[in-house]
């Protein structure tokens, strides 16, 4: 049976900084980056807690290509992807926990 996956991108309060991971629950993993469960972890370090950008797939293999691709693109780039889904980089927390 495959598993699902999700990429997301967070970002902090000043949209100064971007992380893009990936999952095979994108509810849990967002719950874990909003706890700071890993507390010397990256997002923690510097407060990436907002997700401003999510694409889910059918194949976790599908999503790990997908954030591969994403991590090499310049921040330009990246913004213009998250512009496009969610033009005033609203929190899409509250549209994923309600799933």
């Amino acid at each position: 049976m495959e598993r699902g996956g999700a990429v997301y991108i967070l970002t902090n309060v000043t949209r100064t900084t971007l992380y893009i991971g990936v999952t095979s629950d994108l509810l849990w993993r967002l719950g874990e980056h909003r706890e700071k469960k890993y507390p010397k972890s990256f997002t923690a370090k510097y407060n990436l807690s907002i997700c401003v950008y999510y694409e889910l797939f059918s194949s976790i293999e599908e999503a790990i290509d997908r954030e591969k691709e994403i991590k090499k693109w310049r921040r330009e780039k990246k913004e213009r992807l998250i512009n496009a889904m969610n033009p005033n980089w609203r929190n899409l927390w509250e549209d994923i926990r309600d799933w």
